[in-house]
């Protein structure tokens, strides 16, 4: 098989030759038009070195660039190496290092964060494709390494994960076509980007997979933005992560939400009262769902025909769930549990880190360092990261129970919490929150706060201090760097 071949042959085959595939600000493109551009320049890159197993380093914003340069190289038997062109200098420059990469394609402007001699400009790369002749497919396997996306780098140094030829198509098949029921006649927004695995498959695999159509915006869209493409494009799948339903619902303005089907909420989890905001405003159910970089999309989800707000779902088809305690037993239902998944698209290894592949790699199944407990009707709730659990008086706590507790408060648009050492050095849990901006007297919120957490949660877990904060310090795809948080070092 060929990931890019195959996709051109699904596109003839189902008649979406001529359909939209992908709508950009200047001009919508046809699948099969996105399909003959790849194949010619799969051309421009073998031309200039590009070999079976080399790796190809996309820093692109989301563009018909990026999805052109990715379906030319899987075409060759390359591997694709998906990178946040937002990043610094530095951060590139590693990135290259680390995946060794045999060519980086960027934007013009990003010429001086690689080595010259392994770089090549993407607008150069669309001409000279227009103009080249359409190449044969490198034959691969279902195995074959097919692209590279890092982590997201909330506990340190980002590792490269790599997954296969088999695993996009994987990704419709249960979730874009099982959980979501998407169809030729749709059409997705997401606002997490192609770099990203969530916005990898919302993006690039199901619009590819299910002949329908995708928006491309090269810049994170602002509410205003999502609003005004939402109706524009007649979006019927929106695609976000929590934060972004949070400033969406602050910032409501004007829109047109009546296409909308379907939200989708991924990335960390989603505060109940955010949830039941974001629904009313966009008039259509907010499907939260879990996964990673590691298992490439989502493999615990809520659908389209079963939701339960405030959980994240049933394991996606295919995939399987276990919570286990710190000594590798099971949880019974009602309790928390490590949560372990095992399915078809799990990582391949992490790239030139035997030792960490091994440590999240144990009999097939994937350790995701995520918290969950498994409710009674058989739906999933997070309850958090294993890394993200924080000591005070020797009592661990969940951070994120009590988040979900203080972001109810009607000011309140995000909310961290942290365990921060007082003068004496003992732990005491501290409120970050970012208001909605409506004025508000700090003092005032901070006794609020502090009541409603005493109302709901356990004497240990209420926060001895809150501080009002102008943002709170996210990676690029929106999760929360609580390391940062923890050590104020943002």
């Amino acid at each position: 098989m060929n990931l890019a071949t195959d996709l051109a042959e699904r596109a003839r085959r189902n008649g979406w030759e001529a359909r939209p595939a992908f709508l950009t600000s200047s001009r919508a493109w046809k699948h099969g038009e996105v399909h003959d551009l790849a194949a010619r320049a799969a051309t421009v890159l073998a031309a200039c070195g590009v070999r079976p197993g080399d790796r190809v380093l996309l820093a692109l914003p989301d563009s018909i660039g990026w999805i052109v340069a990715f379906l030319g190289a899987a075409r060759l038997g390359a591997t694709a190496v998906l990178v946040n062109p937002e990043l610094p200098a530095d951060d590139h420059a590693w990135l290259a290092a680390d995946s060794r990469a045999a060519l980086c394609v960027t934007r013009a402007d990003l010429e001086q964060h690689f080595d010259r001699r392994k770089w090549m400009d993407i607008d150069w790369l669309l001409v000279a494709a227009a103009a080249a002749i359409r190449t044969g497919a490198h034959r691969s396997k279902p195995d074959t390494p097919l692209y590279i996306q890092y982590t997201s780098g909330t506990t340190g140094t980002p590792k490269g994960v790599v997954h296969c030829h088999r695993d996009p198509g994987l990704y419709h098949d249960t979730v874009g076509e099982r959980v979501l029921d998407v169809g030729p006649t749709d059409v997705t927004l997401s606002v997490s980007r192609l770099y990203f695995a969530y916005g990898f498959g919302n993006t690039f695999a199901f619009p590819l997979y299910s002949g329908s159509a995708a928006v491309l915006t090269p810049d994170r869209p602002t509410p205003d933005r999502v609003r005004e493409l939402a109706a524009k494009h007649k979006v019927t799948l929106l695609y976000a992560v929590p934060s972004a339903y949070a400033a969406l619902v602050d910032d409501a303005g004007d829109g047109d939400f009546s296409s909308v089907r379907a939200a989708v909420s991924a990335g960390e989890a989603l505060p109940a009262a955010v949830g039941d905001r974001a629904a009313a405003l966009i008039g259509a159910p907010i499907l939260e769902q879990i996964g990673s970089t590691e298992a490439g999309h989502a493999f615990c989800a809520n659908s389209v025909a079963q939701n339960v707000p405030g959980t994240i779902g049933r394991p996606v088809p295919g995939y399987q769930l276990a919570l286990r305690d710190a000594g590798g037993d099971q949880v019974p239902d009602g309790a928390e549990g490590e949560l372990w998944v095992r399915g078809p698209t799990l990582l391949r290894e992490y790239l030139n880190r035997p030792q960490d592949t091994a440590a999240v790699l144990v009999d097939g199944w994937l350790n995701t360092r995520d918290r969950a407990c498994r409710l009674a009707g058989g739906a999933y709730r997070h309850t958090g990261r294993m890394d993200d659990m924080e000591m005070v008086g020797g009592i661990t706590v969940s951070p994120l129970e009590v988040e979900r507790v203080l972001v109810e408060h009607p000011v309140v648009r995000e909310v961290a919490v942290a365990a921060v050492a007082d003068q004496r050095g003992a732990t005491k849990l501290r409120a970050y929150v970012v208001t909605s901006g409506a004025a508000v007297n700090p003092v005032a919120l901070e006794a609020e706060l502090i009541a409603l957490a005493k109302r709901r949660l356990a004497a240990f877990k209420v926060p001895r201090s809150v501080q009002t904060v102008p943002a709170l310090p996210r990676t690029p795809s929106g999760k929360l760097r609580r390391y940062e948080i923890r050590n104020g070092t943002w």
